[in-house]
């Protein structure tokens, strides 16, 4: 039984909740285009403590979407959250930002994939079944005609998150069902975050680092 802060930054959605039990009380995003963490995030945590009438010392743990997903949002998210546990004593939860945005869905038989957009054809996805256990591990993957054809030919397979939109234009089968205009939220990280807490499942703080899965490459600038 846990007072939770989660924060979920691994896309252009910069999204704060405050749950407690498993449970949402207060949510506060915003998926806009670009990139505004560094300016919102902490105007979204305090607005989520001032809506509750709960004070930051009062919560048992902070989850933090540890990755995969943008560089820059992921560090300015895991960077924020160590912030506070030192500051206010707190262990940190990690939460696999792919297994969050799976939560996201619900369904009989078949299989999810989430999936985030990386450069050009590739994507970060996992695979989990209708249990929403692990099928196949995260991995950063180039997209074709032939990606996930075996599955596909005997399961329904539900693919969401912002890697959808290459993916439908890849992949035309009877059993592939898009769910468009999905990015992670810390709407879905409640329970999970519930449940490493009840097993004691936290990070080092000091030495925690985000998933990135692939080393950061940066753009020059055009001449």
């Amino acid at each position: 039984m846990a007072l939770v802060l989660n924060i979920e930054t691994a896309t252009t959605n910069c999204s704060v909740s405050l749950s407690k039990d498993g449970e949402i009380l207060v949510l506060k995003e915003d998926n806009s285009l670009g990139f505004s963490h560094a300016e919102t995030l902490h105007l979204f945590i305090d607005e989520v403590f001032n809506i509750s009438k709960l004070k930051p010392s009062e919560i048992d743990a902070i989850a933090v979407s540890k990755g995969p997903g943008s560089y820059t949002g992921l560090r300015i998210g895991v960077s924020s959250a160590k912030g506070l546990c030192f500051a206010l004593d707190k262990p940190l939860i990690a939460v696999s930002t792919l297994e969050s945005l799976a939560h996201q869905v619900t369904f009989r038989d078949g299989f999810i994939i989430p999936m985030l957009d990386a450069r050009r054809m590739e994507v970060y996805s996992a695979i989990y079944n209708s249990k929403l256990e692990l099928h196949r591990e995260i991995q950063a993957e180039i997209l074709t005609e032939e990606s996930y054809s075996d599955l596909l030919k005997d399961h329904k397979i539900y693919f969401i998150g912002n890697g959808v939109e290459k993916t439908k234009s890849l992949i035309q089968h009877p059993n592939a069902v898009f769910i468009e205009g999905k990015l992670p939220s810390a709407n879905n990280m409640a329970l999970l975050a519930e449940n490493k807490y009840k097993k004691s499942d936290t990070e080092d703080v000091a030495y925690f680092e985000p998933y990135y899965l692939k080393d950061f490459v940066a753009l020059k600038k055009k001449a």
